[in-house]
């Protein structure tokens, strides 16, 4: 980063001058904006060249005060060659604040990362969840090992956060750590709110993000046809307690769109009547906090009414006897083989199928959808809306039908 400046000695004329010395004051400019400071100094103004920016004469405290003004000269331009090598911006404050010794402590990026994630970690149960602080933990860990191998260091200052740092953390991100588009995707958006909270405290003057663009898309997301989902709700085979308790949890949330952290922390008080004078689920959603109002179709009531007993769910005030995320998602393999579906089940299948094959494929408008799956965006909603081949062939089917030649 190179930036010109240029400094200027001159006389300043004080308040109620009536002759004699005047102060000599320096300017420094950079990029048309200037700041003006003491010299410490005075000199006789017929003593004065104007145009060199220095006194004239021979005699010994001439040539004192012209050494010191260009040892000023040097202490101004060591502080410019300071703020290049720092890769700082150079401006008339930046500069005026080098020189004077009234510089800014530092602040380095991963030492701004670490307090974030210590914050985050108070705040766990509070707005934030464990998962939350451990994709953060995972993104410090990569940049460490991307400075360490870019850079040679374990941290920098934010001054040297710019494009080509992001580029590079990315392209490490995918070639050396192996990560796919979109993991790569979120580590950079985890660096990115790092680097909005520096521009927010003006310690960043520009944002190193804005030509920045990232390639990545989406994954389709999977989602269970009606025929498997039925195949798995009737299935004779599941016949073990465990399984059927999984099983009815998982369908559960094939019919409401449920998330597993939201099914886990349904309660009993969280059922009310609708303005139709059905029941709804009223909730919110533990990732976004965002309220979220379900009519509850008949299957998902049935399911409800099966564990209205049920002892975990009376102490607890529940709805249902949800298990560990690992344990549903263990279980859901052996329910899978029994059930004759071939598709690898996850918990949150469940909530892809309510959007996709229960909802959009049954002509439930995108609008609604999205209001009830809690989405803060409609656009995450429209990713469901993508995939639906099997709604546009039979809409384009009917349409077939309206055209059909005689």
């Amino acid at each position: 980063m190179k930036s010109n400046f240029h400094l200027l000695f001159y006389l300043r004329k004080q308040k109620n001058y009536k002759g004699g010395p005047m102060a000599v004051y320096m300017r420094i400019t950079v990029d048309g904006k200037r700041v003006e400071m003491s010299a410490g100094r005075e000199c006789d103004p017929a003593k004065w060249n104007s145009h060199a920016g220095r006194a004239i004469g021979a005699k010994e405290e001439i040539k004192s005060l012209n050494n010191y003004l260009d040892s000023l000269l040097t202490k101004v331009r060591n502080a410019h060659q300071v703020l290049i090598d720092a890769n700082q911006r150079i401006t008339t404050e930046s500069l005026q604040n080098q020189f004077t010794g009234k510089t800014e402590k530092s602040l380095y990026l991963m030492k701004l990362f670490a307090e974030h994630n210590a914050k985050v970690k108070a705040l766990i149960g509070n707005g934030f969840e464990a998962n939350t602080l451990k994709g953060y933990n995972t993104s410090e860990k990569h940049l460490t090992g991307f400075l360490q191998k870019k850079y040679g260091k374990t941290d920098i200052e934010i001054s040297q956060l710019n494009y080509a740092f992001i580029t590079g953390f990315e392209f490490y991100l995918k070639a050396d750590c192996k990560i796919t588009g979109v993991s790569a995707a979120k580590y950079i958006k985890h660096l990115k709110k790092i680097a909005n909270h520096c521009i927010a405290n003006g310690w960043l003057k520009q944002n190193p993000f804005i030509n920045f663009k990232s390639t990545a898309k989406a994954k389709e997301r999977t989602f269970l046809t009606q025929q498997e989902l039925d195949n798995i709700t009737t299935s004779p085979k599941i016949t073990i307690e465990r399984l059927m308790q999984v099983r009815d949890i998982f369908v559960f949330c094939c019919y409401t769109g449920l998330s597993y952290a939201d099914v886990k922390k349904l309660k009993r008080n969280e059922i009310g009547i609708g303005m139709d004078g059905e029941q709804w689920i009223f909730t919110s959603r533990q990732k976004t906090e965002t309220s979220s109002r379900i009519p509850l179709l008949p299957v998902a009531l049935a399911i409800l009414n099966r564990y209205q007993d049920h002892p975990q769910c009376e102490n607890k005030g529940l709805l249902l006897p949800v298990l560990s995320n690992q344990k549903m998602n263990a279980y859901l393999k052996e329910i899978a083989d029994l059930s004759d579906v071939v598709k690898h089940l996850t918990f949150h299948l469940a909530r892809h199928t309510f959007a996709t094959t229960v909802t959009l494929s049954n002509s439930v408008p995108i609008e609604t959808v999205s209001k009830m799956l809690g989405h803060t965006n409609i656009k995450t909603t429209q990713h469901y809306a993508k995939i639906l081949d099997l709604k546009v062939s039979q809409d384009m089917a009917a349409l077939k039908q309206k055209y059909l030649i005689v």
